[in-house]
């Protein structure tokens, strides 16, 4: 059985939403483009090793559009990577799947992701955040890399919004951050649910 990998750019208080550019998601949105700023080496190498392995990308609808008018026109380690393997699609409408070795899913998500397990060694959930929470809420993910960044929009679409469920994570390597304060995390899914306790019993 493959792995889902998840991979998020999020401000300080997880907004998730629009990180690369204002056109991403710009209805209702101001901040889009915020992680541009932010940028740094360390990052680009973090994000460029997340990669290593990758045999198929599954993203929502568009996440799946912006990248399918950016990548195929661009050339370098990535572009070849997102262009050479299997693109699978969660979408409710008919997207247009011109980008080649691009796939729809069916209306069962969830098995469809199951599937795509089964099929693949490592998938690369990108951004699509309608689509993450679903993998979160469905715990139908193995690792989730979190780059956090140092600073707070007070709005947007979060990582963890309405509907998040009860999930133990653990963290599978030390943090790292980079010189302008972004922070590396990169956690796998836990068994079990989170526990409570008295902090007035702990000696």
């Amino acid at each position: 059985m493959g792995l889902i990998h998840i991979e998020l750019f999020a401000t300080l208080d997880l907004v998730g939403q629009s990180p690369g550019s204002p056109d991403e998601d710009p209805v209702g949105f101001p901040f889009g483009g915020w992680q541009a700023p932010l940028l740094e080496e360390a990052t680009g190498a973090q994000v460029s090793a997340a990669y290593e392995g990758t045999d198929a990308l599954l993203l929502g609808r568009r996440t799946y559009d912006i990248f399918a008018a950016y990548w195929p026109h661009q050339e370098g380690e990535i572009a070849t990577l997102f262009n050479s393997v299997p693109k699978y699609v969660a979408s409710r409408g008919t997207p247009d799947l011109s980008w080649a070795g691009s796939t729809r899913l069916g209306p069962d998500l969830a098995g469809a992701v199951r599937e795509i397990r089964d099929r693949h060694e490592h998938v690369k959930v990108v951004g699509s955040l309608n689509l993450v929470q679903t993998l979160l809420r469905e715990k139908l993910f193995d690792r989730l890399d979190l780059w956090v960044h140092p600073i707070v929009l007070g709005v947007g679409k979060k990582v963890f919004d309405g509907g998040a469920v009860p999930t133990n994570v653990t963290l599978l390597e030390p943090p790292a951050a980079g010189p302008k304060g972004t922070v590396y995390l990169r956690y796998g899914l836990a068994d079990g649910t989170p526990e409570t306790g008295d902090m007035s019993r702990v000696s």
